[in-house]
């Protein structure tokens, strides 16, 4: 009987407890809403008032004019927590130089280390300011970005946001100057490719120019040759022609004929080999050879040149196309034997 009473008692003791467990809950849940609304509220309000509004606060465009300078060094306590409040109300976080709010906070606390409400300012403002030094680096503003990352540093030193800040302008440093690196190079491979082309086209027509020179002094030489053969042949024919005047005997003078040498009535230019040619090499090469009956060629030999080897098969192949009138000995073509040297210079 003793025991089934201890029983009932702790459950009715138990239901007691619980909805006392409920209402001390619910009566801090109370406190805390009232402390939000009695202290922390109106104390943010009251910062948020004296540092110049929300900082997302939208502002229009005609105030976010760039002001001048101000001389923050000759303004006292009061003056400086007003311009921080025009320029928290502007958006003025950290720029321009010397007429933003970052700047006239921290003025404050060099005056009054221990100022609240540009503590409070500064640390409650930090992730909007740190929003504009990123917008500096975005827009590759560097010397910028670096002045309002330093002027944060100024405020929250140990603040984590630096040192992503600082790595973001350090990467975009280092992109811009690849960057830059890349169009230098591009620059001066196209430098480099139109200077070649240049040389090319100059090395091409000094070419072009040698082989036409070459040519009208080879048709030069064709054409004194040319002229030449028949006065030669005249002055051979004179003393025949003398002696009939002379009354001689005229079948005898008619049979003894003339002897004239080989004369060549058609040249052709040597072909440049393309190899001497690139190597900007000049030299000679003296021929030796047989002028048929025929005037053909035969039996070309290289007597000597200079370099060897170098330009002996274009002065061969060049002779071997050369025609002569042949050598006449008694009034009858015969073979002879002549030596050339062949010119090659650039």
């Amino acid at each position: 009987m003793d025991t089934r009473y201890i029983l009932d008692t702790r459950r009715h003791a138990r239901g007691a407890v619980r909805p006392l467990v409920i209402a001390i809950i619910a009566i801090f849940a109370l406190l805390a809403v009232g402390a939000w609304f009695l202290i922390i509220k109106p104390h943010q309000e009251l910062v948020m008032a004296d540092s110049g509004g929300h900082p997302s606060t939208p502002v229009s465009t005609a105030t976010r004019t760039a002001p001048p300078p101000a001389n923050v060094a000759a303004m006292d306590l009061n003056q400086l927590l007003a311009e921080a409040r025009t320029a928290m109300n502007e958006q003025r976080y950290l720029a321009p130089a010397g007429n933003n709010a970052f700047e006239f906070y921290l003025r404050v606390l060099e005056k009054e280390p221990g100022n609240k409400v540009a503590s409070d300012a500064l640390r409650e403002t930090f992730p909007f300011a740190a929003t504009s030094a990123e917008q500096a680096i975005n827009s590759r503003d560097f010397g910028e970005a670096q002045r309002q990352i330093d002027l944060l540093a100024k405020a929250d030193p140990a603040n984590f946001t630096l040192t992503i800040l600082r790595s973001k302008l350090d990467a975009q440093r280092k992109t811009l100057d690849k960057q830059q690196q890349l169009a230098l190079d591009q620059e001066k491979a196209t430098q480099l490719a139109a200077q070649k082309a240049a040389a090319d086209k100059q090395a091409a027509d000094k070419l072009a120019e040698q082989q036409k020179a070459q040519l009208a002094e080879q048709q030069k030489a064709e054409q004194a040759s040319a002229t030449q053969q028949p006065r030669q042949q005249a002055a051979a024919n004179a003393p025949a022609a003398g002696g009939d005047a002379a009354g001689a005997d005229g079948g005898s003078a008619a049979g003894a004929g003339a002897t004239t040498a080989a004369v060549l009535v058609k040249g052709s230019a040597a072909r440049y080999p393309t190899a001497a040619m690139r190597a900007r090499q000049e030299g000679w090469v003296v021929v030796s050879f047989t002028v048929d009956p025929d005037g053909t060629t035969s039996d070309v030999k290289v007597v000597e040149s200079q370099p060897r080897h170098v330009f002996d098969r274009a002065a061969i192949d060049a002779v071997e196309r050369y025609r002569f009138n042949p050598a006449m000995k008694n009034g009858v073509a015969v073979s002879s034997v002549k030596q050339q040297r062949i010119e090659f210079k650039l």
